[in-house]
């Protein structure tokens, strides 16, 4: 999903498709050519939809120069389907649709996406007001359809039958996919092992019309998903909206959350979201937190305690069974924890304890073993993503295997190292949960006390700080210095001659961090009054649950992505008027990664632009060059 840490940075830009000038064709005929370059007046569009509902053409993909071959709703410029998601292709890379019926991609000479239907008759293609795309023969029968080759979308009347997928790469090099089997739609992630954590035979919301039968078919109507059997008798019905307009266009997309949602594409800009997700919740996935860390409801994290003096809570194995020089142990994962594929998976034996024990350490592939006393079963994971938290006990108990020997030190990883003048030394690294000046000086107490032929001595160490905060040196324990900084970014106690610390540039970090949510100067005079000062703005949006009024409209995010909240409320506690309240730099990484929950800010704060008005006014071509003011250290 460190899911939340450097999420905004890397926010894709959504292509806007403009439907002024479109071309206005209906079919393209064998012989034709095109690249984006020689449709871009029309915004790589060639092809459109009777109605002009839909166009299929060149469509911007990860950003500029690249683009996706796509079937593209107008109004909402929602991609429905793509031929070449996964390898996109530059402005002067051609779709050619030759003589023989044949329609492919080319990229820099070769092929990377074709219908492979040379001399099957094909005579034309159409793209139709349902979002389908269609070879057609000269009889006007479907020879090829997109609609028979879904991506990570499904649109309204589209049949998903039994040998279908859809498929979206997750944000971690995790695939997620959607797919008809044994008798049921099944949601699973693409582990070593993959791993369902999703059946719409075991929701319970799903409405059955008839017992028994095989699902092998689902087709999405007005506002319900409807499932067949062979002989096409509805058998459930899953219901994800209360609008019950037969005309609606739907679409189902399993997004890269690992979550499906479904949203209508009316005549305005943007879609219209149900809120209906599959699943429900989200500590149902596998990548609401970080591998062996315990999700929570309300999608918070939190490490596993037996891994909370392992380094970013990991367990220090790589591959599985690469690990032969070093110390394994299998350790309780404590009480109250499942996972879950446990509910779909079949057991992996039925023993005792002891045996299940057993079976996990003689085999290298196991990472991690779940354990149900009521029934013996024991079910034994090559892979495992997030774990789930619970106050009620959960029926199993669970154990996981660690690194005990081989490199892990108390506090942190240690390297070997050579100075300059050949000299060789330990280099151990402070990392992982609750580490800080605590353990920084402990380290340095023990090491740097003992004096033993068979043992290191310290030869040093070091320490970082950020920011304004590394005028400072360490024999320094008050510094008295004019400072020249941007206004709109310097903490208040910089003009109030209070003491200033490394939480100063915290709360300029938190007003970094909500430009960037915002794409906006934190202070805007031209804006309305509740709009003048971002963060007070931000903070009350975020609290009415009105996300979409403060982000950049030109982001890809789905604004009820946690991932943003926790920006937003991170920001908040950065940028606190008093700076005993503000979080460390430390604990800040923390909290956008997604370790430890984010508390709610103070409702105080944001502080009010009343305060300090001109203090909180950016001016590029100025500096508040400020008054003599005192740095506390040392560091």
């Amino acid at each position: 999903m460190a899911v939340a840490g450097n999420l905004w940075l890397c926010l894709v830009l959504l292509s806007s498709i403009s439907l002024e000038g479109a071309p206005d064709k209906d079919k393209i005929y064998p012989g034709f050519l095109a690249s984006q370059m020689d449709s871009i007046d029309d915004g790589g569009v060639f092809l459109l939809s009777n109605s002009s509902i839909f166009g299929f053409g060149f469509v911007q993909a990860s950003g500029p120069p690249l683009y996706s071959l796509a079937v593209v709703h107008f109004r909402s410029s929602t991609v429905v389907w793509s031929a070449n998601r996964d390898n996109p292709v530059t402005n002067s890379d051609t779709f050619d649709f030759d003589e023989n019926g044949n329609a492919f991609l080319q990229k820099a000479g070769s092929t990377v996406w074709s219908t492979n239907t040379s001399g099957r008759g094909v005579s034309a293609i159409e793209l139709r007001d349902s979002g389908n795309l269609v070879l057609l023969g000269k009889d006007s029968t479907v020879v090829w359809q997109s609609f028979d080759h879904p991506t990570d979308t499904l649109l309204s009347n589209q049949d998903f039958t039994q040998g279908m997928r859809l498929v979206s790469p997750g944000l971690k090099n995790l695939t997620y996919t959607l797919e008809i089997e044994y008798g049921d739609m099944i949601l699973s992630a693409g582990y070593i092992t993959p791993q369902p954590y999703w059946s719409m035979g075991k929701d319970s919301r799903h409405l059955k019309n008839q017992n028994g039968g095989q699902v092998v078919s689902a087709t999405m109507v007005a506002n319900s998903w409807r499932f067949y059997d062979e002989n096409r008798t509805l058998l459930w019905q899953f219901p994800f909206s209360d609008d019950s307009e037969p005309n609606t266009t739907w679409i189902a997309v399993l997004g890269k959350d690992r979550i499906i949602s479904f949203s209508s594409l009316g005549s305005g800009g943007t879609p219209d979201y149900s809120p209906v997700k599959i699943p429900s919740d989200a500590c149902s996935t596998p990548e609401p937190c970080d591998p062996y860390v315990v999700c929570y409801t309300g999608n918070m994290c939190q490490c596993l305690s037996v891994l909370t003096s392992h380094p970013n809570c990991s367990t220090g194995l790589g591959s599985p069974c690469d690990h032969s020089k070093a110390s394994i142990d299998l350790v309780s994962a404590g009480e109250g924890i499942g996972y879950f594929a446990l509910g779909f998976v079949s057991p992996s034996l039925n023993a005792d304890l002891n045996g299940c024990k057993t079976s996990c350490l003689n085999n290298c592939s196991c990472l991690a073993l779940f354990y149900q006393n009521s029934s013996g079963d024991c079910y034994l994971f090559d892979s495992i993503g997030a774990l789930q938290g619970s106050d009620q006990n959960s029926g199993f108990v669970s154990y996981v295997k660690v690194l005990t020997g081989g490199g892990q030190g108390g506090f942190g990883s240690v390297y070997r190292g050579v100075l300059p003048d050949g000299t060789r030394l330990a280099v151990k690294k402070l990392e992982g949960i609750g580490q800080g000046k605590k353990e920084f000086r402990a380290e340095v107490c023990s090491i740097g006390s003992i004096r033993h032929h068979n043992l290191v001595r310290l030869k040093g160490f070091c320490a970082e700080d950020f920011g304004l905060a590394k005028l400072m040196t360490r024999e320094q324990s008050r510094v008295v210095t004019t400072i020249r900084g941007t206004r709109g970014y310097l903490a208040p106690e910089w003009i109030t001659g209070r003491a200033i610390s490394e939480k100063s540039d915290v709360y300029s970090y938190g007003k970094v961090l909500f430009e960037i949510i915002g794409r906006r100067r934190n202070y805007n005079p031209k804006e309305t009054s509740e709009k003048v000062y971002f963060p007070l703005y931000a903070f009350k949006m975020m609290e009415e649950g009105k996300l979409r009024e403060i982000l950049d409209p030109g982001l890809e995010i789905d604004e009820r992505d946690e991932a943003v909240c926790i920006a937003i409320k991170v920001a908040s506690w950065c940028i606190q008027d008093d700076m005993n309240l503000r979080p460390s730099m430390f604990e800040v990484v923390q909290m956008l990664e997604g370790v430890c929950r984010v508390p709610q800010p103070l409702t105080s704060s944001p502080r009010s632009p009343r305060l300090f008005p001109s203090f909180f006014k950016p001016n590029d071509n100025s500096h508040a060059n400020l008054a003599a003011v005192q740095l506390l250290g040392p560091r």
